[in-house]
């Protein structure tokens, strides 16, 4: 079977099960059962399918991903997360806009502890939302920070989604999480930077009388001592045992799954019910995230037999295009794509392809993993089927619309947008991090 034949059944087939709505791992699924037994060769292609779900799911480069997931289980089930925005709400005030930017802070700190996009989302859209509509915040200034913060999960240590890209990759674990610390942060402070200005320039967005004069500066600081500043030891536990060398991603993964339970023992939150929950939540996310890493296994061991890879490769060698136009056309499929599909998804259907001709074309792969997360991070909030528009919704009152929270996203993917150009135009700013701890 020619190649442009073999690309056009197997995405073509995958295409058409979600259309119909079947559920992205299952569609996976039948396209490798249909592939395996068209290119690897019928009754032992269905058995190499069988091999390859045993591998891929016995590989120790994917064990970070259910400890990372349970440090920020443990930290929501348990309310610690809760109290830290909390404290955050007290420290900051005389800001424009203040509840919109602690929703930024909180949400950043937040993600440095749970690895989890949704559950930043759920902790920030519980507690902070509510309180903002109620002090006549406009729903646009106080929902689009919420949800672009909760996105920032993916680029912060810890974050599982980072661990899949570079398990699926072959990008090391290590280099792309501490890689996606100056980007993760560079979009705080653009987030942060436009929430002021524009409260300023437009108070009707946000009350000016929102200062909470009843609390001394001891009753501001003494919160934040207690429920804010020893969960960055979490964090210096994950991200500085990488640093230094003494745990590889998976140990220090093990570590701050650990001292998430010490944490929330010493706040004396943790109980049995608690910790069978998290534990619950924990396997439900591995459970799911591991059925779609078997079928990104023999996906791409499809795609290499039926010459779909090779065949697309010859294509792009043909045009001799520079690695930078290479590269802002990976991007833009991936922008498409993400309109459409969630971050998983996505992955399974470019990294086959985006790999292969990086590799082909000296682009820096682990630039082009972070760009990547980046692309992703921006289809979250990415109408019409960014999951965390829907995760708004289920917080936010009945009386918001769909619509309204679309219009209060998109400000914050152009702001994304300007960061993802920014680190295509300097691609130092991913790597120079990486390079300065590995030297």
């Amino acid at each position: 079977m020619e190649w442009p034949l073999a690309l056009f059944l197997l995405l073509g087939t995958m295409l058409f099960l979600m259309m119909i709505s079947v559920p992205v791992a299952f569609a996976f699924l039948g396209v490798n059962i249909l592939g395996a037994w068209v290119f690897l060769g019928g009754e032992a292609g269905l058995v190499q399918l069988v091999r390859n779900s045993m591998v891929s799911v016995t590989t120790f480069t994917l064990a970070p991903i259910p400890l990372f997931l349970l440090m920020g289980e443990i930290l929501f089930h348990s309310g610690i997360a809760y109290k830290s925005v909390e404290a955050i709400d007290r420290l900051i005030s005389r800001v424009p806009g203040r509840l919109a930017v602690v929703a930024v802070v909180g949400g950043t700190v937040f993600s440095s502890l749970s690895g989890s996009s949704i559950a930043n989302t759920a902790v920030l859209g519980s507690t902070l939302l509510p309180d903002m509509l109620k002090r006549g915040y406009s729903p646009t200034i106080a929902m689009g920070p919420i949800m672009a913060t909760g996105s920032i999960a993916m680029l912060i240590p810890p974050s599982a989604l980072a661990v899949l890209l570079g398990s699926l990759s072959g990008i090391s674990i290590a280099q792309l999480l501490l890689a996606g610390i100056i980007p993760g942060i560079m979009m705080s402070i653009l987030f942060i930077t436009y929430i002021v200005g524009r409260c300023h320039f437009q108070p009707s967005l946000a009350p000016v009388e929102e200062k909470k004069e009843s609390y001394t500066w001891r009753e501001r600081i003494i919160p934040f001592l207690i429920y804010v500043l020893p969960l960055f030891s979490i964090f210096f536990v994950v991200v500085g045992s990488i640093f230094s060398g003494w745990a590889t991603p998976t140990e220090s993964a093990a570590l701050g799954s650990l001292a998430s339970l010490i944490a929330a023992a010493a706040y004396r939150s943790l109980s049995i019910k608690i910790l069978v929950v998290s534990l619950l939540e924990t396997a439900k996310i591995t459970s799911m995230i591991l059925f779609i890493v078997v079928a990104s296994m023999t996906f791409s061991q499809i795609l290499t037999f039926s010459g779909g890879t090779s065949g697309l490769l010859s294509v792009f060698r043909e045009y001799t295009l520079t690695p930078f136009l290479l590269l802002i056309g990976m991007i833009g499929v991936l922008l498409i794509l993400g309109a459409f599909m969630d971050q998983v998804s996505m992955m399974l259907v470019s990294l086959p392809f985006f790999i292969p001709l990086a590799e082909a074309n000296n682009i820096n792969t682990l630039w082009l993993g972070v760009l990547m997360l980046i692309v992703m991070e921006m289809s979250f909030t990415t109408p019409p089927f960014g999951l965390l528009l829907y995760v708004m919704r289920g917080v936010a009152p009945e009386h918001i619309s769909m619509r309204r929270i679309y219009v209060a996203a998109f400000p914050f993917v152009g702001l994304s947008a300007i960061v993802l150009i920014l680190l295509m135009a300097f691609p130092e700013i991913v790597t120079w991090l990486p390079a300065a701890l590995r030297n």
